[in-house]
């Protein structure tokens, strides 16, 4: 979908971006934070927080920073800013992104510890905050933002410069889009590690080990991290989008995304890779495909999604993908044509000498044309494909058949004309198209309008006619889901867990971005929609002592644990509640949490992430269906900064929630007004998928 030769020159950049950092391999065996904040502990700069404008803070050169870069706005077009106090210092208030410069603070003391906040955007070589020591003009720490105007906050542990003269350095080149930085409230000393008895999250590039230096095992690598999900799939570092080429072979279940290995940011697509013997822990394994033109970053010509199959005749593993060409710097070329790759060890693909199999969009895609995916069809037992299109109208998906031998690799494929178009409503572009049969219905889902959309129908081997449609994720944060077939038959799917229109990825600022959902399975609800629930396999994450409650009337609040990182259960007593709701609190703690809502009148689930950290801001309501049972089922997946839940008629919702504290961890029921009677409340705590 939207937004992999050679591998020098991705290599190179990888290197010159990481060589201006500090040397992260000595922190393999310490904490983040190895000194005491109480000791070494000296006054900051000069008006820290730019309450008295830029008093004490020097502009070097350009055109950049001045009396405008200090602003009182609380707001911009996604949220709140995130200052503390009246003032900040917004790098675009000067002079725009277009403006360049340097502005530093006066001269203080390193203490032991100090933090502050960042936000602008992402570009460790081009605009960034370092701190500078005086005798010999080094660069000890430097920080780049998150690509959001929402500030961040970053500690470094300067234990090893306490007491030398240092300052700040705000510096931006930069004059591309998101040109500029941000920055507030600098603290030392303790001071510089919480807030009002809540401790902040340890955040910064220079906290995070370097995976090639480190000896810490994968299991450590990925613990380290104070936000990185523990049993979702992400990339150490860089970005990870769509799941794609998912496929059980030789046993393995495969996993592949959409990947820029050298930025926590969308780029040059390559196709990441890994595996697991249970579709619940996972292994990494070398990159399966690399961008055609690694050598030039700005080249944004890429392997774009796709899906794989096993090859009848040779038992390879047989990859079908968009390969997206960069028209601006190949004009004349086809922005987008199907490829193939395989593999007969499933790590090493070589691409195959028939590409393009498909050179040429059909009539009718001037939105785009991409992400192949390939199915067996019953109906007239061929091997077929759709690609996710659309026009200035509508989306549309389109549909095309194998015309190769029988046994042969189906590399040879005839148009077949447009399985299946929209009216507008789910916007003008479908991506990540997935067709599929349960039972005696055929499922479609897409991406359109920056939603996952279902429908459920009927099919003749051409045509699909909808009879039932909805969104597949009720929540903020699940696009581009694909589904595959285990060895067991079941319809499992796993879903990016993100989505474009927003900019909150706090997880840049410790270099990668980007999380996989577990793996779910696809079923026909009572309802006739698509309904998912989590696979029986998750529950061998379980570890340690459950937390039970039986027969539980809950009036008022209840604490049922503290953890980030835990499976919640409930069963609710319908008939015998009268409570007119009971929320669920996560991630919470005196300053922030997550909270889902069930109202009992009008039977909605809302899940509200407006007072939960630095994660996306917002309310998201779905209407659950009463069971005969008049129990509500509700399982629910925690995992540092997400959460998972899937509701017993098959509704789910997921999203991305980061605290800002290491004590947002309560979990809590609450009920007024009323009784909210659960049969059972289950916390079950989990453990890390890569153990």
């Amino acid at each position: 979908m939207k937004y992999n030769c050679c591998q020098g020159g991705l290599l190179t950049l990888f290197l010159s971006w990481s060589s201006i950092l500090p040397n992260l391999s000595t922190l393999a065996n310490a904490s983040p934070i190895s000194g005491d904040c109480h000791h070494n502990h000296f006054d900051g700069p000069e008006n820290p927080s730019f309450e008295n404008g830029l008093n004490g803070w020097t502009v070097l050169q350009g055109d950049g920073f001045g009396n405008n870069s200090v602003s009182t706005s609380t707001t911009y077009w996604d949220g709140p800013f995130r200052k503390v106090g009246n003032a900040f210092l917004w790098g675009f208030g000067q002079a725009g992104d277009a403006g360049t410069g340097s502005l530093r603070s006066s001269s203080f003391s390193a203490s032991s510890v100090m933090s502050f906040l960042i936000g602008g955007g992402w570009d460790p070589i081009s605009h960034y905050i370092a701190l500078i020591r005086e005798s010999d003009s080094k660069m000890l720490f430097k920080q780049t933002g998150s690509n959001d105007e929402a500030m961040v906050r970053i500690i470094w542990d300067t234990s090893a410069y306490a007491g030398h003269k240092v300052h700040l350095l705000v510096y931006d080149n930069s004059t591309a889009g998101f040109g500029h930085i941000n920055i507030d409230d600098v603290r030392t000393g303790c001071d510089a590690l919480g807030d009002k008895g809540l401790t902040f999250h340890v955040l910064g590039q220079a906290n995070q080990p370097d995976q090639t230096a480190s000896r810490l095992s994968a299991p450590q690598l990925y613990a380290a991290d104070p936000i990185r999900d523990q049993y979702h799939y992400t990339p150490y570092q860089g970005w990870i989008n769509d799941p794609a080429g998912l496929i059980q072979w030789h046993g393995q279940h495969q996993l592949f995304s959409q990947f820029n290995p050298v930025a926590p940011v969308w780029g040059p697509m390559h196709w990441s890779h890994a595996n697991s013997p249970d579709a619940v822990h996972w292994h990494n394994l070398p990159i399966a495909l690399y961008p055609p033109y690694p050598n030039n970053t700005a080249d944004t010509s890429g392997r774009f999604t796709g899906s794989a199959y096993t090859n009848s005749n040779t038992g390879d593993i047989q990859l079908i993908f968009t390969e997206s060409t960069d028209v601006d710097f190949h004009p004349g070329d086809t922005p987008e044509e199907v490829f193939s790759a395989n593999s007969k060890n499933g790590v090493d693909f070589g691409y195959s000498p028939k590409n393009p199999l498909i050179a040429a969009p059909p009539p009718g895609s001037e939105s785009g044309f991409r992400d192949p995916k390939v199915y067996w069809d019953p109906t007239d037992s061929t091997w077929k494909m759709v690609v996710g299109s659309g026009d200035a109208n509508s989306g549309k998906v389109q549909l095309y058949v194998s015309k190769s031998p029988k046994g042969a690799e189906q590399l040879i494929w005839d148009y077949v004309g447009v399985l299946f178009e929209g009216d507008g409503s789910t916007g003008t572009m479908w991506e990540c198209p997935n067709f599929f049969p349960i039972g005696n219905k055929w499922v479609l889902f897409y991406g359109g309008a920056n939603l996952g959309w279902y429908h459920v129908g009927s099919y003749n081997g051409s045509t699909f006619v909808s009879e039932k449609s909805g969104l597949a994720d009720a929540g903020p944060d699940s696009y581009a889901m694909q589904w595959y077939v285990d060895d067991g038959g079941r319809n499992l799917a796993i879903t990016w867990m993100g989505n474009w229109p927003t900019p909150k990825w706090p997880s840049r600022v410790n270099g990668w971005a980007g999380v996989q959902s577990i793996t779910r399975e696809l079923y026909l609800r009572q309802d006739g929609g698509l309904g998912s629930r989590p696979i029986k396999e998750l529950a061998s994450l379980a570890s340690g002592r459950a937390t039970v409650l039986s027969n539980k009337a809950v009036h008022g609040s209840i604490k049922v644990g503290s953890t980030t990182m835990a499976r919640l259960q409930l069963t609710v007593n319908l008939a015998a509640s009268n409570a007119p709701a009971f929320n669920v609190s996560l991630f919470g703690s005196s300053a922030e949490s997550a909270v889902l809502m069930y109202n009992f009148a009008n039977k909605t689930l809302t899940l509200d992430t407006t007072n939960a950290g630095y994660g996306q801001a917002g309310t998201w309501t779905a209407q659950i269906a009463t069971p005969a049972s008049n129990e509500l089922t509700l399982d629910i997946f925690i995992d540092r900064s997400s959460m998972e839940l899937f509701a017993g008629d098959g509704t789910v919702m997921t999203a991305k929630i980061t605290p800002r504290y290491q004590e947002s961890q309560d979990i809590k029921i609450i009920a007024n007004g009323g009784k909210a009677v659960f049969d059972t409340i289950q916390l079950i705590p989990l453990s890390s998928s890569w153990t």
